[in-house]
């Protein structure tokens, strides 16, 4: 994880926190966490670089809409971050 960027991770989270998010709903998550607005622009490829890393996953909802899933890879680098972080949070 040390490659990737603060917002990559957070992206991350989000969806693992989720059940098969929407580009969309991942969207509103993490406006809702940075209180301003991300163009799809900045989302897409972000998402596409964890796809890349093999992070995330990339699925069809319908004929328009794709949902993201975290790899079994993922989980594991969000684990060892949260490990990571618990050893300076006293």
């Amino acid at each position: 994880m040390d490659d990737l960027t603060g917002f990559q991770r957070d992206l991350l989270f989000v969806v693992a926190g989720q059940s098969e998010p929407a580009g969309v709903a991942i969207k509103d998550e993490i406006e809702e966490y940075y209180r301003k607005e991300i163009h799809y622009g900045r989302l897409y490829p972000n998402l596409d670089t964890l796809i890349d890393k093999g992070l995330l996953e990339k699925g069809k909802k319908d004929g328009r809409t794709n949902s993201y899933l975290i790899t079994n890879r993922g989980r594991r680098e969000l684990q060892a971050r949260l490990d990571w972080e618990r050893q300076y949070n006293a």
